[in-house]
């Protein structure tokens, strides 16, 4: 196939009408796919701009093609980024600790309390009391993992705080 002579996305006229063809689906299809929060409109921009530098390259009929290729990528690298930020953030935040050294003393010693009374429990109070507090699952739900009754699953999970609250000095 030969290029044509009016193939040439250099030529402002040519590059002006894919801009106008495109930029609204490119923007629409950045924002649809990653959300608002990263700047689509900017990286379909960016897009526009990559094309022009290597308008030589990129044929009239490949345009549409490299466009999209070129925004989802950028958008890609945007999210890359986002997470390391994310990432640096909290270890700078988890740096800096304003409890006091007595704070996580007891509440180590606490927690070691609470798993030892944890381990103290029955197997069948322990199993009813984790589903429902570390879980979040329903008396009901309990139950009928369980195969007992309703009664006998609040029954278990209560029997088990009591324990736990005697043995934890006062939960």
């Amino acid at each position: 196939m030969e290029k044509k002579l009016n193939d040439d996305i250099c030529d402002e006229n040519l590059f002006s009408s894919i801009y106008n063809k495109y930029i609204q689906d490119l923007n629409d299809f950045l924002y649809y796919k990653y959300g608002s929060l990263l700047g689509p409109e900017d990286k379909a921009q960016e897009a526009y701009i990559q094309l022009w530098t290597n308008c030589a390259k990129v044929s009239s009929d490949k345009a549409k093609s490299f466009l999209f290729t070129v925004a989802n990528n950028l958008m890609l690298n945007e999210v890359k980024h986002q997470k390391v930020v994310l990432k640096y953030q909290e270890i700078r935040n988890g740096d800096s600790d304003n409890e006091s050294p007595e704070f996580l003393l007891e509440h180590e010693q606490y927690l070691q309390k609470y798993k030892k009374a944890l381990e103290n429990l029955s197997e069948v109070q322990r199993v009813a009391f984790l589903l429902n507090r570390v879980e979040g699952k329903k008396h009901s739900e309990i139950a009928e993992m369980l195969g007992i009754t309703l009664r006998a699953a609040r029954k278990r999970i209560y029997s088990a705080v009591e324990n736990l609250r005697k043995e934890i000095d006062g939960i």
